[in-house]
Parts: C-alpha cells; sequence; structure tokens
C-alpha cells in the first residue's frame, strides 16, 4: 500500500512538489539564520533522496544521505558551535581555503564522473559529480557559518537547474531558479551581518 502511494505520488509529481516546499523553507530561514531550516532541510532531503534515485541521479541521491547528517551537524553547530558554547558567527575564509576547497571538489568530480561512466547507467555523470562534490563543500561551508558559500551555491545552482530540467524534474529546476534569486538576498544579509558583527 505504501509502494503504491509513494509511486502515485512520485508520478504526479505531489512528492517532488512537496520536497521545494520544505526546500525553499529552509533556505529562507538559513538566510534568516533561524536554526529552524535544519529541521526543514531534514524533510526535502529525505523525500529528494528517493526522487533523484528514481531518476538515475546516483550522485545527487547519494548527496542526500550526507545531506541528512549534514542537517544534524548544522543544527548543532548553530546552537553552540561558537567559541565556549557560543551561538556560531559569520566569518569568512582566506584565500589558501578557497583554493583548496576548489581542489578537492575538481579531483573528486573527475573520479565519480570516471566511476559513473564506467560502471553505471548514470545519465549526466560529469554534471551530477560536479554538483554533488560542490553542494558537499558548500554544505559544510553553511553549517560553520561561512560567508563566501552564497556565492558556490550560485554556481552550484546555476548547472544544477540545466541537470534537472534534463531528467524533466520541473519542480526541481524552479526550485533552482528559486534559490538563485535568494541566495543575492541571503549574501546582502549576512554580509551586513558580517560586517557589523566584525565593526
Amino acid at each position: 500500500m505504501v509502494e503504491t502511494l509513494f509511486a502515485q505520488m512520485m508520478a504526479s509529481g505531489a512528492l517532488e512538489l512537496t520536497a521545494v516546499v520544505f526546500a525553499i523553507a529552509y533556505l529562507l530561514l538559513a538566510v534568516r539564520e533561524h536554526i529552524a531550516c535544519w529541521y526543514a532541510a531534514f524533510v526535502s532531503t529525505a523525500i529528494f533522496l528517493f526522487i533523484f534515485f528514481d531518476v538515475k541521479l546516483y550522485m545527487e541521491s547519494g548527496l542526500q544521505i550526507y545531506y541528512l547528517a549534514m542537517a544534524g551537524y548544522g543544527w548543532q553547530q548553530w546552537r553552540k558551535g561558537g567559541n565556549e558554547g557560543a551561538t556560531l558567527a559569520i566569518s569568512t575564509w582566506n584565500v589558501q581555503q578557497h583554493v583548496i576547497a576548489l581542489a578537492l571538489i575538481a579531483v573528486a568530480t573527475a573520479s565519480s564522473t570516471f566511476l559513473l561512466h564506467t560502471y553505471t547507467d548514470a545519465e549526466l555523470p560529469l554534471l551530477d559529480s560536479l554538483t554533488t562534490w560542490g553542494a558537499i563543500v558548500t554544505t559544510l561551508m553553511v553549517a560553520r557559518k561561512i560567508l563566501e558559500n552564497w556565492i558556490y551555491w550560485l554556481v552550484i545552482d546555476a548547472i544544477s537547474i540545466y541537470l534537472y530540467l534534463d531528467r524533466e524534474l520541473y519542480f526541481t529546476a524552479l526550485l533552482f531558479a528559486v534559490y538563485s534569486v535568494i541566495i543575492f538576498f541571503g549574501w546582502a544579509t549576512w554580509l551586513r551581518r558580517y560586517r557589523s558583527q566584525t565593526a
């Protein structure tokens, strides 16, 4: 019965739409630095895990397992991840940290692209890998409140829109288009707060 209901929701797009609503709630709450964003992230992630596997985006599906863990980690970090258990403040990375992050994304993307192309029936393995490894690093940045996460997300989301349109995940593509707009508000809000806390 549950499998039949799940199949019907997948066919109608209702399940995808539910995941999209919770994903938008996550980002809007994250912009405000509201800890409830991690609850919304957990729900949307659990749903997307099945959706992406169904359309053979295996890296994106696996990424959702990481997101589930990061929802717990992010919640804990935002709650008491600062110095001496204080609320975590927004910070920035230096150039060396960004170079290391980008190099890790590039190496991991090349490796998983090769493995997916060689051993699976995955669709768009390069883009699937790039968005996945980029999101892994960037989600860690969000959990640690690194300001530049918004710039990384802008690039990842732009690529993701194409990826989801190709797989006919129209609600998800729309979600990432909305994300691309919200990102600018997120950047401006966090930048303002970062400047005020360092003044």
